[in-house]
């Protein structure tokens, strides 16, 4: 059947098909017919069956006559049946349509019970480039589906510079409620805090905790002492551990020492511990520092908040950190392992006594191979210390490990740090050269390189490492960093001759 005839059998059914009928003659000619059919389908927009009116709607958007789609999809997108407003929807947006009906039509799918149909009318607001109806668009902000608050937030973002758009959202965000009225707070720029402040103020009491969490999380920025009164009591009264936690991480930052009571109490709480370990820290009051010695050890609590708790002394830097922190590299527990790594790191940038230096030293040494799932924390804390360095030659010397290997190679390198052994480190990171794992590869040219250019020293056998790095730089398997630090080290060596 070529396509006149098609065409001609459609048109018969459109007039005297039963519903299934004409529903698929309307399909059938948005498929095959010409623009004039377009007119033809805008008849079929009145048919009493809502199957041949989504079909009707389908076939607009096909044949793309924007004039035709004009007269009737506006009516079709408020069509009882939600089938036939999405098709209508659909088609819509196919077809480019604009002017105020569509605009209006769109704006009222906005509030549309199928996400579908909301999804379709935020994006043929996009398309045309208009926001719709302010109030109802930031109303979206609230929506359970992720893929309409999210289409919103993008067109609300888009549009914030519109008066009306503007106005609405701080509206949403003085006044709304949920999960709105945390996107509208999300959507306002950090200049917006001081005009909003006795509303966030209000919003510490809001009933729901993401409120709560969103209002304080801006509040900690306003300097004004009565804020920070208000937020301190906040966290006094809060009886949500997820808000507690916010409430203590902000203050926190702040180093406000009155959390030390609400923290000590939150200590305990799987949620908030961390949190309140390391407000405890900030705060550095005695009796902060009391709670979290008390906490390193307790076995009752969980090791996320022993973990925060070695951070946290670790970060205070008080006179007893070190000897605190060095047992626990020990801890059969994992996380508390990596929060003792974390703590000694910061001891360590935080300048440790010249009588810790050793004994911490040679603790992270020992725990570089023993410990893998810490080994680049471990590594971290180490760097710049120079007590390590005999531990560490022996480490690349005997270690099995290629991951240990690699590490301690780094932390030779002289840009790390050196001691009066450092000129017998060449040989190390030569042989090193040729070993089979790339990491190993890379931190042993790489250590050359900076030792070659830091001693100023050409190697005896020069002609040999000269070929070597040769192919180190031009092999293709090699990791592009690897073969750039074989550059550097030729040029290192051209550079040691005078």
């Amino acid at each position: 059947m070529g396509a006149e005839q098609q065409i001609a059998f459609f048109l018969r059914e459109l007039k005297d098909g039963d519903t299934w009928r004409r529903a698929a003659a309307a399909k059938g000619l948005g498929r095959v017919g010409r623009d004039e059919h377009a007119w033809v389908l805008v008849a079929s927009a009145d048919d009493r069956a809502p199957e041949v009116r989504e079909a009707a709607a389908a076939g607009l958007g096909r044949l793309g006559v924007a004039e035709a789609g004009r007269t009737v999809l506006p009516a079709l997108m408020g069509d009882q049946d939600p089938w036939v407003r999405r098709r209508a929807s659909r088609a819509a947006i196919r077809l480019g349509l604009d002017g105020p009906a569509i605009v209006d039509a769109y704006t009222h799918l906005l509030g549309d019970p199928d996400r579908h149909l909301r999804i379709n009318a935020l994006d043929g607001l996009g398309a045309l480039g208009v926001p719709g109806h302010a109030p109802a668009l930031v109303a979206l902000l609230g929506d359970p589906d992720s893929a309409v608050w999210g289409r919103a937030r993008t067109l609300l973002y888009r549009f914030r510079d519109d008066p009306a758009v503007s106005a609405e959202v701080v509206r949403m965000a003085e006044q709304g409620t949920g999960d709105a009225r945390v996107r509208a707070l999300e959507l306002l720029p950090g200049q917006w805090t001081e005009r909003l402040c006795d509303a966030l103020v209000t919003g510490l009491g809001d009933v729901s905790p993401q409120v709560r969490i969103a209002v304080a999380g801006r509040l900690f920025d306003v300097e004004a002492t009565r804020t920070r009164d208000t937020l301190v009591g906040a966290l006094e009264a809060e009886r949500d551990a997820n808000v507690a936690a916010a409430l203590l991480r902000g203050l926190g930052r702040r180093g406000e020492e009155r959390v030390t009571g609400p923290a000590t109490r939150w200590l305990g709480d799987a949620a908030a511990g961390p949190s309140a370990a390391y407000a405890l820290g900030a705060a550095g009051t005695r009796a902060a520092a009391g709670a979290l010695r008390t906490a390193l050890n307790d076995p009752a609590l969980p090791g996320r908040t022993r973990a925060a708790a070695a951070r946290a002394i670790g970060q205070a830097g008080r006179w007893d950190a070190v000897w605190l922190l060095l047992p626990l590299l020990d801890d059969p527990d994992g996380e508390v392992r990596v929060g003792a790594v974390d703590g000694l790191d910061a001891r360590v940038d935080g300048g440790l006594r010249p009588w810790e230096r050793r004994s911490v030293a040679e603790a992270l040494v020992a725990h570089l191979a023993a410990d893998p799932t810490t080994l680049w924390k471990t590594h971290n804390a180490l760097i710049g210390l120079t007590e390590a360095l005999p531990g560490l030659r022996h480490t690349a010397d005997r270690t099995p490990s290629a991951d240990v290997r690699a590490a301690a190679l780094s932390l030779l390198d002289p840009h790390n740090v050196t001691d009066d052994d450092t000129g017998a480190d060449l040989g190390r990171f030569v042989h090193a050269l040729d070993h089979p794992d790339q990491t190993v590869r890379f931190h042993a040219t790489e250590g050359l390189a900076h030792w070659l250019a830091y001693t100023g020293t050409p190697p005896r056998d020069e002609t040999r490492l000269r070929t070597r790095l040769t192919a180190l730089a031009s092999d293709d398997s090699e990791t592009a960093p690897t073969r750039a630090a074989a550059d550097d080290a030729l040029r290192a060596l051209d550079e040691s001759h005078p």
